[in-house]
């Protein structure tokens, strides 16, 4: 009886060192692997939209559109633009809006429009103008001379447009009946300064 409690004893011991020996180990492979931590290890930020991630530049492809042609993706959006500047300056001449017309015209066509509209106040004509919807619009020409983008776009749109005078009778136009309008507009367009815009440069008589 003695004996077997020594023996289980001894089990006992062998047991903890045995254990023992195994973290030890398991410590030390741990520390192999990941390093030790001294204090100076750069920070993991779990929200990835505060960091970008640097991408070697060789690996970088830069897409450079073709100036001499206007089609695919880049005529749609430049067809989306040129139907809402369409519809801004009808609406914004309508108006008498100078300051909405010089941001979508050259500085000829909006020293146009801004005589047109002083010489309409003049004459105490008011216009009334409502834009129903675009049918239609399409590039007709486009080209690129020198520096210079040009784009002449067809225009279809249904409008509602009348004309009075001070005393609010009717001198042009009928406040209850839709017309069809088509109109021929040239777009232009400095490649050599920055942003998008395009600019209303000349309306095409047909």
């Amino acid at each position: 009886m003695y004996i077997y409690q020594i023996m289980s004893n001894n089990f006992g011991y062998i047991d903890i060192i045995l254990l023992g020996m195994i973290a030890g180990f398991i410590i030390l492979r741990l520390r192999n692997i990941l390093g030790r931590k001294t204090g100076h290890e750069s920070k993991i930020y779990p929200d990835f939209e505060q960091k970008k991630f640097n991408i070697p530049k060789s690996d970088i492809k830069v897409a450079t559109q073709n100036l001499e042609v206007l089609e695919g993706n880049e005529k749609k959006e430049f067809l989306k633009g040129a139907e809402i500047a369409y519809e801004t300056i009808l609406t914004s001449f309508a108006k008498g809006d100078t300051k909405k017309l010089k941001s979508l015209l050259t500085s000829d066509m909006a020293d146009n429009f801004e005589q047109a509209i002083v010489e309409r106040n003049k004459q105490n004509i008011k216009s009334e103008f409502t834009f129903i919807g675009m049918r239609q619009s399409s590039v007709e020409k486009y080209e690129k001379i020198k520096n210079e983008l040009y784009a002449s776009v067809k225009f279809v749109s249904e409008v509602i447009s009348v004309k009075k005078d001070k005393d609010g009778k009717i001198l042009e136009g009928n406040p209850d009946k839709i017309k069809m309008v088509t109109d021929y507009w040239k777009f232009s367009k400095n490649i050599l300064k920055k942003g998008p815009n395009w600019y209303l440069f000349e309306i095409v008589g047909k």
